[in-house]
């Protein structure tokens, strides 16, 4: 068990954060934050179908010839998404008619596909796991963080935050914020990797 990349992969989806550092899936990013539950419903929706086809493209990454890899991977990927939507249709019918124009679209996320082709490919089912986990959480949690700043803004009468440029706006002053966050947990993390090399 290498304890070290189990960490590096646990906190890749939150300081690589799929949203506020790798600017992907920004269709559902800004399309269904207008509100907390339609980005939870979302972000835990693609969060599934991230962890699932990882685990599954790991368990076959050895028999999916090159040729037919990417082809392979979507239809994995479709399936899974299938399986969402049906489940919202049945069970939670008031989040599909919120959310369900843009559930099919999970299946062409850049993160899901980019995943699978860079780490689920390459990577034991545990990693692979571990690692649609993690991401799924960064991506679940940018969601949420944007639909409860909006939806605060909304309900305090700022039109402009239901429209795409208000969630633009919003999503850039995110970004600003969390990379900023992000300098000063790398630069205090480095600043403590010198200090116990002047003490070796």
């Amino acid at each position: 068990m290498d304890v070290k990349k189990i960490k590096e992969t646990a906190l890749h989806g939150i300081l690589n954060n799929p949203v506020f550092v790798l600017v992907l899936g920004m269709c559902p990013t800004i399309g269904m934050t207008t509100n907390v539950e339609n980005a939870l419903g979302l972000g835990l929706a693609t969060a599934f179908v991230l962890i699932v086809s990882n685990v599954l493209i790991s368990l076959l990454r050895k028999v999916i010839p090159d040729k037919v890899r990417l082809p392979s991977y979507i239809i994995i990927i479709a399936t899974f998404v299938t399986v969402v939507q049906l489940f919202l249709a049945k069970f939670l019918p008031a989040l599909n008619t919120s959310i369900g124009r843009f559930i099919p679209l999970i299946t062409v996320n850049c993160i899901i596909l980019g995943r699978a082709e860079a780490f689920a490919s390459k990577n034991s089912v545990g990693y692979s796991a571990l690692d649609g986990l993690s991401m799924g959480l960064g991506f679940t949690c940018s969601l949420v963080i944007l639909g409860a700043v909006r939806m605060l803004l909304i309900e305090a009468g700022f039109a402009i935050f239901q429209t795409a440029a208000g969630g633009f706006i919003t999503l850039g002053l995110m970004m600003a914020l969390f990379n900023f966050v992000l300098d000063i947990y790398k630069n205090h993390d480095k600043a403590k990797l010198l200090k116990v090399g002047e003490l070796q």
